[in-house]
This record gives structure tokens, C-alpha cells and sequence, in this order.
């Protein structure tokens, strides 16, 4: 069984999918006398076939053994989605946790691509969304980025201190939670890297909103989606953005931002090399 962090954890993360499942859903009256949201702890249990008390016990943070059959049915019954299926697993030691996170460095031939992929905003980023290597088009963006200590070239660090009062993200509220969700779940991945938890415990200290998306125990995975963006300087775009492993080291990625419409496309060859 995992330790006391990740049992918490793990007892957390059941605790906030089991008062998020619809009782009606699962087969129970909602009844006048259910005084707590979703499904009681009796109930999933029964669901899952495991008994009130080892459940009890399981939401307690308790040492104990857990099976991969009962995780499933439990998984089953929550209705997870595949991420949370995973995270799931993982929380309950049942999952090979990747490989612990190193020092990375960036090949130069991967960060000579990344900057002459200008104007297409790119960079390689960290398991913890530390900015390893970005082109001015995607530091222009933000802002700017070579002013701001390392340790603040971050996209979570930014998307909490800086980018919600520019306006920048149309759509940052799913933009924010997203990343919350992608930050547990990479948590679970690599526990014994501090550079997870610092981070993680400095967006706490410093925002309200990540602190109120932490308490949800939302899990994500990174999805290929299309950002709507309101820059003051060179207007409104749509850009669409994939992420790419890099070989040498899967813990990296590229990410690279295609414009999804010429007047994108003008907008972002607006932005200078340097």
C-alpha cells in the first residue's frame, strides 16, 4: 500500500468522485432525508461489493491492502474516465510509477528547430510545465519571458500569477482547470520529485482559484485542443496546438501552436524573430 501522502491522497480522490456521483444514476432514491451530495459511503460500497467498514477505512487513509479487482470496480462504479481510471490505479500503488523526472537538457538541434519554427509559437516544456526552450513567438505572447527568474518559466506559474488579468486566454477558467487536473495527475507519476510539490505548494500559497480547483480532485489528461487568444498588441487569433514527445527523453515535450485561419496566421507574423 502506498504511504501517508498518497493513501490521503487516494482517500481524498474517492472521497470527492463518491460525493459527485448522481444516486439516481446509480439506482438510489434521492430520498429527504440525504443530507450529503452523491452516493453515501454504504452505497458504493454495495456497489462495489466490498464491506461498509473496509470502505470506511479506505476513505480513512488506513494502511491496508487493496486489490486491482476491487480498484476496478470502484473505478467502474464512480464512472471514471479513462485519466481518473488511471490516476486511480496509480494512487493505489497498482500502477509502476514513471521513472522519477532528472536534470533535462535540451538537444540544440531540437532547440534550433524550436526557435525557427517562428512564427509558430513552440517551446519544450518539463514534466512540470518549466519552460525549457520557447521562440519569440510564444514568448511575445506572454509578454516576455527572459525578464522572469527561471524558476517563474513556468506555464502553471503564469497561468495563476499573471495571464487571468491580461486577458489573454479567452477561455482561461478550462485553460486553469485543465492544468490543475494534468498537475495531480503528474503528482501520482513521479512522487518523489520536489520540484512537483514546490510548485504545486507555492500556487497554493499564492492563488485563491488554485486552491478552490486543487479541492475538486479533478484529474486531466493533455488533450489537442484550440486556444482562443486576446492579445493587446496583435489581436485576436485561434491557434491550434499539438504536443509532441521528444525521443531522447519522453519526459519532454514540444508543443507547437498552428494558426487555424489566414487572418491567425497574419496576426502571428506580426510578432518579430527577436
Amino acid at each position: 500500500m502506498p504511504d501517508l501522502v498518497q493513501r490521503e491522497e487516494l482517500a481524498a480522490f474517492l472521497r470527492a468522485k463518491r460525493e459527485a456521483t448522481d444516486p439516481a444514476s446509480a439506482g438510489f432514491a434521492p430520498g429527504p432525508r440525504r443530507r450529503t451530495p452523491g452516493l453515501r459511503r454504504e452505497e458504493l460500497a454495495q456497489l462495489a461489493g466490498v464491506s461498509v467498514t473496509w470502505y470506511t477505512w479506505l476513505e480513512q487513509a488506513r494502511e491496508m491492502s487493496v486489490s486491482r479487482q476491487v480498484v476496478e470496480s470502484l473505478a467502474r462504479e464512480l464512472r471514471m474516465s479513462q485519466t481518473e481510471r488511471e490516476h486511480l490505479f496509480t494512487l493505489a500503488g497498482l500502477a509502476l510509477p514513471a521513472a522519477s523526472p532528472h536534470a533535462w537538457t535540451v538537444n540544440p538541434l531540437l532547440e534550433r528547430l524550436v526557435r525557427e519554427l517562428h512564427p509558430k509559437p513552440a517551446y519544450v516544456m518539463s514534466p512540470w510545465w518549466d519552460l525549457l526552450v520557447y521562440n519569440n513567438a510564444y514568448a511575445s505572447l506572454l509578454g516576455g519571458l527572459d525578464h522572469r527568474p527561471v524558476g517563474e518559466r513556468n506555464i502553471l506559474w503564469i497561468t495563476f500569477t499573471e495571464s487571468r488579468g491580461t486577458g489573454l486566454f479567452a477561455d482561461w477558467a478550462a485553460e486553469a482547470r485543465s492544468l490543475v487536473g494534468q498537475l495531480r495527475t503528474h503528482l501520482a507519476q513521479y512522487p518523489d520529485d520536489p520540484r512537483g510539490t514546490n510548485l504545486r505548494d507555492a500556487l497554493w500559497a499564492a492563488d485563491d482559484t488554485f486552491r478552490e480547483l486543487w479541492e475538486q480532485h479533478s484529474i486531466s489528461g493533455f488533450e489537442s485542443s484550440r486556444k482562443r487568444l486576446r492579445h493587446p498588441e496583435f489581436g485576436r487569433m485561434e491557434l491550434d496546438y499539438v504536443k509532441l514527445d521528444v525521443a531522447e527523453d519522453p519526459q519532454l515535450a514540444v508543443i507547437v501552436f498552428q494558426p487555424v485561419d489566414d487572418d491567425s496566421a497574419a496576426r502571428l507574423a506580426l510578432i518579430p524573430v527577436c
